[in-house]
């Protein structure tokens, strides 16, 4: 088992644990989450104009007589979720390469602007169209983010940036070094897009569009689930690598989820934006260890199983399950690696079908990760029932698969806590003869 376990820690664990800490996948992932304050909160705004409430009481007239108006908010925040992102991947990207982040994260946002050409409407001049400044536009974000930090890069480690004396401001010092990659950067992208006439974004759609498709098919939510609890099973944070390549599909299929809301659409067009994986799957944490966590309270026989049980119990609730990966620990253990992967993949395949067949509402909703899992599914459905009782029905199948699993392996602390326990009264015996 030793051998097998090294084997599995140097050719396995340590080359992923390297490509975690890649430096544009982790901008990418930072520059994300930068961003989820102003889609969880620019959501709700869909729940507010659009409540859950019976037709008939006069708030929820006045709130669908008043939808414009409360969607501004939601237009202005997660409608245009890539404006933010730009510049959280811009600013990380740059400080780890520690060069000055905020410039990084200004040449990021201003490369997304010049990939949209402004049109000319007769008595407002110019508009900006703003579809892709929101989860279309989540590719081409990516892509020019990481490339204007590139060029910031490049100029500053050559010295092609304008020196100040020492006695100016570093502020200023700062954004005079940032203007030549600036200027490269702006006539770079005006060339593209209005000289060439070229549409990223379009080009960006047509090639991954074939994607975007297997993302939202059973075929792309297993293949994530699976890969997130194979790198966990090794101590490895799956959602950081896995999280960073499917995450802009996630939010794509969440922002047209909104928007099909937002536009009073009869059908929400995506099954599978990253809520359904956070509040159908990952219940209680990654490998939906909630269910595992119950077993434990009920079955433990273990004083240790007993002890954990009590103490991961609350953190759990709240989707926080690091105690019980690294507690048992899960991470390298034979015996629960098989229902820690094998959970969310039967869990997520009865998601994926009673949301694609209309048994629950499609998640349009970012709610916050740390809520309970029925509430959060309730919230980031619009408010149906339906979303609770697929919660609890997903518990209680997590519940079953791990539990002969968990029996096997609490039985096998139990035998070592007696052998202990034996060894103790056998030296202390020995002890008082002496």
């Amino acid at each position: 088992m030793s051998k097998f376990t090294d084997f599995l820690e140097q050719k396995v664990s340590n080359p992923m644990a390297r490509l975690a800490e890649q430096r544009h996948l982790l901008a990418i992932r930072d520059g994300v989450v930068s961003a989820l304050p102003f889609i969880i909160v620019g959501s709700f705004f869909l729940v507010f104009a659009f409540p859950p409430l019976p037709e008939k009481w006069k708030v929820t007239q006045w709130l669908t007589a008043h939808a414009t108006e409360i969607l501004i908010p939601y237009r202005m925040t997660m409608f245009i979720m890539s404006f933010y992102i730009a510049f959280g991947i811009g600013y990380n990207l740059a400080n780890s390469y520690k060069v000055d982040p905020l410039s990084g994260g200004l040449i990021a946002v201003s490369a997304l602007l010049l990939t949209i050409t402004p049109t000319v409407v007769e008595k407002l001049g110019f508009v900006m169209p703003m579809q892709y400044l929101g989860g279309q536009g989540l590719f081409v974000t990516i892509l020019v983010s990481i490339v204007s930090v590139e060029i910031f890069r490049f100029c500053k480690q050559r010295n092609i940036t304008i020196k100040l004396p020492k006695q100016v401001p570093v502020s200023v010092s700062r954004s005079f070094e940032a203007l030549i990659p600036v200027a490269v950067v702006i006539v770079l992208m005006s060339i593209i897009t209005v000289a060439m006439g070229v549409n990223l974004h379009e080009i960006v759609q047509t090639i991954t569009s074939p994607l975007v498709k297997v993302g939202d098919s059973l075929f792309g939510v297993l293949v994530p689930v699976f890969l997130i609890t194979f790198f966990w099973s090794f101590g490895i944070h799956g959602v950081s690598i896995v999280g960073s390549v499917a995450r802009p599909f996630w939010e794509m299929y969440l922002a047209e989820n909104a928007e099909a809301v937002a536009q009073g659409a009869s059908k929400i067009p995506h099954v599978a934006p990253e809520p359904l994986y956070q509040w159908f799957i990952w219940i209680g944490g990654s490998g939906a260890t909630l269910g595992l966590v119950i077993t434990m309270l009920i079955f433990s026989k273990s004083k240790y199983m007993k002890n954990l049980a009590r103490t991961a119990v609350v953190p759990s609730i709240f989707n926080i399950n690091e105690p019980i990966i690294f507690g048992i620990p899960i991470v390298l253990n034979p015996t629960l690696i098989i229902p820690f992967i094998i959970t969310p993949i039967v869990t997520s395949t009865i998601a994926y079908f009673a949301t694609s067949v209309g048994l629950v509402k499609p998640m349009y909703v970012k709610a916050p990760w740390t809520l309970p899992a029925p509430i959060g599914a309730y919230l980031a459905t619009g408010g149906d029932w339906r979303a609770i009782l697929l919660v609890i029905i997903n518990v209680i199948i997590s519940f079953l698969l791990y539990l002969p699993f968990f029996k096997m392996y609490d039985k096998k602390l139990l035998d070592l806590e007696n052998e202990c326990n034996q060894q103790v009264e056998s030296d202390n015996n020995t002890n008082v003869q002496a």
